[in-house]
């Protein structure tokens, strides 16, 4: 293997919607170098860190039928038998709400949580408190969207959290999207909540890491063990 393509595959690539804010930094750093070096290492350490939020790695997601992978990067944060979004034409049925909470450290890349149809994308606007609280559920910014399975009806609600002032999505209603198929990101710091049919048994604990496209958070219908996998 050659020296570049060590080099290459050593490096994680940069999600194209980090992009205007890279740009942003380097013009910042040539500026202000001609005003302080001192200001100008700080733009250049703001820089990097902005390549690193937006960082898009590949993962390997396990694909076998009813398996729930994260839809986020971050830290378990709540698991709670609640009634779905008001915002989406579900019924009106408590279910089972999986949260993630990401930092301002973990990727920001949201990938879908299941296989299958979208039905509704709602999006409401709201405050910014902590997304870490329960409450951000119905008071934050959100973008929820419901997703039609075999298994029922799943969704899946982008929340803002604090410094998080942009929710980005690109999907539509109508479209079909795979299980660890990218679909968002929420800049910066954050966190998504899965909802699922109740009963439907989960796979993970409260303050677990969970890897976006990757960590099984639950298995519709009691599904046996993932064996077959995609990486994207």
């Amino acid at each position: 293997m050659s020296v570049l393509s060590s080099i290459r595959n050593s490096l994680v690539p940069v999600h194209r919607a980090g992009y205007p804010f890279i740009f942003i930094g380097l013009a910042g750093i040539v500026g202000l170098s001609i005003v302080s070096t001192f200001l100008a290492w700080l733009a250049v350490i703001v820089t990097v860190w902005i390549c690193y939020f937006f960082r898009n790695p590949r993962r390997t997601t396990p694909v076998e039928d009813g398996v729930v992978v994260s839809p986020a990067e971050g830290r378990v944060s709540m698991i709670a038998e609640v009634l779905p979004p008001s915002e989406l034409a579900l019924p009106a049925e408590l279910m089972l709400r999986v949260s993630v909470f990401m930092s301002i450290f973990d990727c920001h890349v949201n990938r879908a949580p299941v296989s299958g149809r979208i039905q509704q994308i709602a999006y409401t606007p709201g405050r910014f408190l902590n997304a870490d609280l329960d409450k951000a559920s119905e008071h934050n910014e959100r973008n929820a969207i419901a997703l039609e399975t075999p298994y029922g009806p799943v969704a899946v609600v982008q929340i803002a959290g604090l410094i998080a002032r942009r929710i980005e999505h690109w999907v539509a209603e109508g479209d079909h999207i795979e299980v660890g198929d990218r679909f968002g990101l929420i800049r910066f710091g954050s966190r998504l909540d899965v909802y699922l049919p109740l009963g439907t048994p989960v796979c993970v604990a409260v303050g677990q890491t969970a890897i976006v496209g990757e960590t099984v958070l639950a298995r519709l219908g009691g599904n046996t063990a993932a064996q077959r996998y995609k990486t994207s």
